[in-house]
C-alpha cells in the first residue's frame, strides 16, 4: 500500500473543523475561477477567430488565381484580365488531399518530413471586381440625390450560394446564367441604409475610364445582404460577371481571376504553393487571401497573444493559491509531520502526502472550473446572451467554439505546472524537528 496516498486521504477527508479547511475552500474555489476563464477564454478566442476567418474566406475564397501583375490586390484585376479557358478549370475541384514537405522546427532545427493535407479543394470559380459610383434617386423629391463610391464584384453561374444565403436579409439572390445578362444588384445593408433604398429600387451605377467617356448602367436591387463584415458591406455589391466583362470591353471569356475554396483551412499554405506551382502556367498567380488582407490576419493573430496573457495569469493565480494553501496545511500538521519523522518516515514521503493533498485540491478545483465553465459555453453556445458590437468586432453574437483537445492538455497542464510549484513549498516538511513539534503538541 502507499502509505502517503492513503494517509494523505484520510487528512482530506477527515471531519475535523479547522482553518486550514476554509483557506482550502478558497484555494479549490480560485482553481475553480481559473479554469473557468480558461476554458471561457480559449472557447471565445478559438470561436471569434473561427467566425471571422469563415466570413472572408467565404467572401472572397481561400486562394485567388490572377494575372501576376494584379498580385497582392483586390482592385487591380480589372485591369488584367485574364481566360477562363484553362486546362485547371474547373476539373480542379476534384482535387483531394495532397502530399507536402513540412519543417516543423525541433530547438532551433528545422527537420523536413513529408505529411498530407488534410482535405482537398472543394470549389472554384470566376470572379471580377470594379470600382464605380452608385446613385440613387430619393422617393421623396425633397430629398437630395446620394451618390457614392462602390465596388462591384462580378460573379458567374458557377457561383457558390451556400455560405451568401445565410447572410442573405432581404430579397432573392441573383439569377446568373450563361445565355443572358441580369441586370439586378445584390446590395449590403448598410450600403442600402446609406443610398435611402430597398429591394426592387433602381441604382445607377457610372464607371469612369481614362479615355473614353463614363459608362451608366441602371441595375435593380434584388436583394440585401449583411455578412456583418462592415469593411466589406459597405463597400462591396454583387452583379453579374458580364456586366463587367460589358463594361470593360472584355471578351466573353475574359475574367478578373479565380477563387478556389478548400475543405480546410489549415490546408492554406501547402495548396497555395501547389496551385501556384503545379496547377497553373507561367503567367498565372496563385495569392491566399491571407497574404491579401495581411492587415485583417494579423489583427486576428494578435488574438493569440491575448489568450496567451490570460492563461499565464490564471495558472499564476492557481499557483499563488496553492502555495499559499500548501503552506498552511503543512504549518497546521506539524504536529503530525514530528510524529511521522519519529516513526521513520523519510522527508519525501512526508512531502508526498502533502503534494497528493494538493493534488485533490487542484483536481477538485479543476472539476468545478470546467462544469462551469463549459457550462457557460453551453448557455452562451445555445441562447447567445453575451453580444457585441458588430461594427467593431464584426459579429453580433460572441461565438464559442470548444476544442476537446484544447480543454484536456489544458486542464493537464495546470495540474502538471502547479504540482511542480507545489513542490518548492513542500521542502518546509524538512525542517520541521519532530522533538519540538511533539513537545509543543
Amino acid at each position: 500500500m502507499n502509505l502517503s496516498f492513503y494517509i494523505a486521504k484520510k487528512v482530506a477527508t477527515g471531519s475535523r473543523k479547522s482553518f486550514s479547511r476554509m483557506i482550502i475552500r478558497i484555494a479549490i474555489v480560485a482553481v475553480a475561477v481559473s479554469m473557468t476563464v480558461m476554458v471561457i477564454s480559449t472557447a471565445l478566442i478559438a470561436g471569434f477567430k473561427n467566425e471571422i476567418s469563415n466570413k472572408i474566406f467565404g467572401f472572397w475564397g481561400h486562394i485567388h488565381i490572377t494575372d501576376y501583375s494584379a498580385s497582392y490586390s483586390l482592385l487591380e484585376n480589372f485591369n488584367y484580365p485574364i481566360s477562363n479557358d484553362e486546362d485547371f478549370y474547373p476539373v480542379v475541384d476534384t482535387t483531394g488531399p495532397i502530399e507536402y514537405t513540412e519543417f516543423p522546427t525541433f530547438f532551433g532545427q528545422e527537420y523536413p518530413r513529408q505529411t498530407m493535407t488534410k482535405g482537398g479543394i472543394r470549389h472554384i470559380q470566376q470572379f471580377a471586381v470594379m470600382p464605380g459610383l452608385v446613385k440613387s434617386y430619393p422617393r421623396d423629391e425633397q430629398e437630395d440625390i446620394i451618390m457614392e463610391g462602390i465596388i462591384l464584384k462580378g460573379i458567374a453561374e458557377d457561383y457558390e450560394w451556400d455560405f451568401f444565403n445565410r447572410y442573405l436579409v432581404e430579397g432573392d439572390a441573383l439569377v446568373v446564367t450563361p445565355d443572358s445578362i441580369a441586370r439586378t444588384v445584390l446590395i449590403s445593408q448598410s450600403t442600402a441604409n446609406r443610398l435611402k433604398s430597398g429591394v426592387g429600387d433602381r441604382l445607377e451605377f457610372t464607371f469612369l475610364q481614362d479615355d473614353r467617356r463614363p459608362i451608366v448602367r441602371g441595375l435593380t436591387v434584388t436583394g440585401i445582404f449583411k455578412t456583418g463584415l462592415e469593411e466589406y458591406d459597405k463597400e462591396f455589391a454583387l452583379v453579374d460577371i458580364k456586366q463587367i466583362q460589358n463594361i470593360m470591353g472584355w471578351e466573353p471569356d475574359q475574367i478578373g481571376g479565380f477563387e478556389i475554396f478548400l475543405d480546410n483551412i489549415d490546408d492554406l499554405g501547402p495548396f497555395t504553393d501547389y496551385v501556384h506551382n503545379d496547377v497553373l502556367p507561367g503567367e498565372l498567380y496563385a495569392e491566399s487571401i491571407r497574404e491579401k488582407m495581411v492587415s485583417l490576419f494579423d489583427w486576428l493573430d494578435i488574438q493569440d497573444y491575448n489568450e496567451a496573457l490570460i492563461l499565464g495569469l490564471m495558472t499564476l493565480v492557481a499557483i499563488i493559491n496553492m502555495m499559499t494553501a500548501l503552506l498552511i496545511l503543512i504549518l497546521e500538521r506539524t504536529n503530525m509531520i514530528g510524529i511521522l519523522k519519529a516513526l521513520g518516515q523519510n522527508n519525501w514521503s512526508i512531502r508526498r502526502i502533502f503534494l497528493y493533498y494538493a493534488g485533490y485540491i487542484v483536481v477538485l478545483g479543476l472539476f468545478w472550473g470546467n462544469l462551469i465553465g463549459l457550462g457557460l459555453c453551453w448557455l452562451q453556445d445555445t441562447f447567445g446572451f453575451v453580444t457585441l458590437d458588430e461594427e467593431s468586432y464584426y459579429l453580433a453574437i460572441a461565438p464559442i467554439s470548444v476544442n476537446w483537445w484544447v480543454i484536456i492538455l489544458l486542464n493537464l497542464g495546470v495540474l502538471l505546472i502547479t504540482l511542480i510549484f507545489l513542490i518548492i513549498p513542500s521542502y518546509l516538511v524538512t525542517r520541521v524537528d519532530p522533538v519540538k513539534s511533539i513537545r509543543f503538541k
